[in-house]
C-alpha cells in the first residue's frame, strides 16, 4: 500500500489557516486543493529526502490521477514533510507582491503598516526554519544508531 499526497496535505492544512485555500477547496474540491499545494510538497520532499529513513519517491499528479508515494509512509515522516509545506506556503506569503499593496486611506499609515505585515512575515518565517533546522536534527537523532557510537565505530 502507498501513501497518497492528500494525507499529507489534511496534515499540512491543519497547521495553517488560509481563506485562499478554503476557498479553492470549497470551490473546486479536494483533488484541485492537493494539485495546488502539490509544489509545496515537492519542494518539502527536497529538502526532506536526505534525512528520511524511508524512501520519498513520488508520482506527481495527473489529469485525474492523485500522486502519491511508493511506500507506506510513518506518521514521523508525514508530520515532517506537513512542517516543510508551512514553510514553503509562508515563503510564497511573503514574497506575494500583492500583499504591499494594503489599501489604507492615510499614505504614512498605508506605508506602515505593509511594512510591518512583511516583517512580521519574514519573522515568522525565520522561526519556522528555525523550528525545522532544530526538527531535522531532532529526527536524525533519535534515528541513529548509537550501538556503534559505544564501539567506537564512527564510518557507518
Amino acid at each position: 500500500m502507498t501513501t497518497p499526497s492528500s494525507e499529507i496535505t489534511d496534515l499540512f492544512l491543519t497547521k495553517i489557516s488560509d481563506y485562499r485555500l478554503d476557498t479553492i477547496y470549497t470551490a473546486s474540491g479536494s483533488f484541485v486543493l492537493n494539485t495546488y499545494v502539490e509544489g509545496w510538497l515537492l519542494d518539502s520532499i527536497a529538502d526532506f529526502e536526505d534525512f528520511c529513513d524511508q524512501s520519498l519517491t513520488y508520482t506527481v499528479s495527473g489529469s485525474i490521477v492523485e500522486g502519491q508515494f511508493t511506500e507506506t509512509l510513518n506518521m514521523t515522516n508525514k508530520l515532517m514533510l506537513a512542517r516543510f509545506m508551512v514553510k514553503y506556503w509562508l515563503q510564497k506569503s511573503v514574497n506575494d507582491i500583492l500583499q504591499m499593496n494594503l489599501h489604507v486611506t492615510d499614505r504614512d499609515f498605508k506605508t506602515f503598516s505593509a511594512s510591518q505585515n512583511l516583517k512580521a512575515k519574514m519573522d515568522y518565517l525565520n522561526s519556522v526554519k528555525e523550528e525545522l533546522s532544530q526538527a531535522i536534527m531532532d529526527y536524525a537523532y533519535h534515528r541513529n544508531d548509537w550501538s556503534n557510537w559505544k564501539n567506537q565505530n564512527y564510518d557507518v
